[in-house]
């Protein structure tokens, strides 16, 4: 990173859910992954990308962790601590942190977290939106028992919705990973060393005083690893090599997947939730997609937001619908493209300034373009599938393999070659065939 070479560790915690593996004899964070310390492993990462200087907030079992990093010399970094004799929460121990370091901004990791991320495009991001805060936000699994978090479409966070909510709404799979930027700023609103939350009891509350708190996205391997399953989930995460290929430094494969007829039941262009009816297989399909280590990316136009038939904030319901019935089995997309435009004129009630000839509408490349620089995806290992001719002349145009799927238009449309890599009976289909391709 360039900017920043100060992180701080919340390594308290006793770890109730995992004295089957530390007996109460280790704290939480040095609970081993695959036979080393987990807090090693974030040292270790956290020194690759130019942090010279750890403070560990530490709590119960504290002084095993000194006894094992001690200064931090043998592991290439300064270490200072920071004891908290009765637990502070998350932020309480925000009032110590003052005086342990004077820079502007820095990292702040929870201790039950495992990753592989390239932080120097969070740093980017952090310093390109002036965030007083920035906070890591990923899709996950199980969105249903997760704290998740609320933005807009630059990524400010608008709000929290805590997990122990009743949710009767659809909802975005965006969720709080652990992992934080901070402007030293913040700490001034610690007042005194009390038990504080970060989330509920600072981030909510300068979020409802319009401070500038950014939900930084993406797709890379970050982990809870709390549980023993989730622990064991890791270790055979971490030996295929899947987690380290997660990070953003190297290419990815993405899979690329039209909405409308391929995802959902084609009922022409749905201006409403209520609307949207997954094909069967579909949940399944991006499971496997989540499985294989791609990335799953939704590309689709959607000319009803320019007829003025649908708005972008139904729009967004729609999407969160979508997103809420795949967490629901336990899958996710990594993201979803639209295009709002139209070029055509003529429709009553239409939004004029969206009706242009744009670069991102389909067969265009603009929203795979937009996606390629996002997460720095290989096109020539990646896929397009689709039901319709005009994905497949996206395809063509953008040089990756396409896939025509057998329950929408089936490429009936007759505007372009019908000619593709692949042919599927459905997602589902298209998915396995692309992923015996990937072995």
């Amino acid at each position: 990173m360039k900017n920043i070479d100060v992180a701080v560790i919340m390594a308290g915690g006793k770890g109730s859910r995992l004295l089957s593996i530390t007996n109460d004899e280790i704290p939480k964070p040095m609970v081993p992954v695959d036979g080393k310390p987990l807090l090693e492993y974030q040292v270790e990462k956290l020194k690759a990308y130019g942090i010279k200087k750890i403070v560990m907030i530490v709590g119960h079992l504290g002084e095993k962790i000194v006894d094992h990093f001690k200064d931090g010399k043998d592991f290439g970094v300064e270490i200072d601590y920071i004891f908290e004799n009765e637990p502070l929460g998350t932020a309480g121990a925000f009032y110590y942190l003052k005086d342990k370091t004077d820079a502007k901004d820095f990292m702040l990791i929870f201790g039950d977290v495992f990753f592989d991320m390239d932080f120097d495009r969070m740093e980017d991001f952090h310093f390109k939106n002036s965030a007083l805060t920035t906070l890591l936000a990923h899709p996950n699994g199980h969105p249903y028992d997760s704290d998740l978090i609320q933005t807009d479409d630059t990524g400010r966070v608008i709000g929290f919705d805590s997990k122990h909510n009743v949710r009767d709404y659809w909802y975005d799979n965006m969720v709080n990973a652990g992992i934080y930027i901070i402007n030293k700023r913040l700490l001034d609103l610690v007042k005194e060393p009390v038990k504080t939350d970060f989330e509920k009891d600072i981030l909510a509350n300068q979020v409802k005083l319009g401070a500038n708190i950014y939900a930084y996205h993406t797709p890379e391997y970050v982990k809870d690893v709390g549980t023993v399953d989730r622990i064991n989930a890791t270790v055979e995460e971490l030996k295929s090599g899947l987690i380290q290929s997660k990070n953003l430094k190297n290419k990815q494969r993405a899979v690329f997947i039209d909405r409308d007829g391929t995802m959902n039941v084609s009922k022409g262009f749905i201006s409403k939730a209520d609307d949207l009816e997954l094909i069967p297989g579909t949940i399944d399909a991006i499971k496997a997609i989540n499985k294989s280590g791609a990335l799953a990316i939704v590309i689709t136009n959607q000319p009803v937001i320019a007829r003025g038939e649908c708005s972008f904030e139904e729009l967004h319901n729609i999407h969160n619908k979508l997103k809420t019935l795949l967490g629901e089995k336990g899958a996710f997309v990594d993201d979803i493209f639209y295009c709002p435009h139209h070029p055509d004129k003529g429709f009553e009630g239409e939004v004029p300034e969206l009706k242009f000839d744009c670069e991102c509408r389909k067969p265009k490349t603009g929203m795979i373009e937009e996606a390629v620089k996002k997460y720095n995806i290989d096109l020539s290992k990646s896929y397009m599938v689709g039901d319709s001719t005009m994905d497949l002349e996206t395809a063509r145009n953008a040089g990756i393999k396409s896939v025509l799927v057998d329950t929408g238009f089936a490429g009936n449309d007759g505007k372009y070659d019908r000619s593709c890599d692949i042919e599927a009976d459905n997602l589902l289909d298209a998915v396995e065939k692309i992923i015996k391709d990937f072995r």
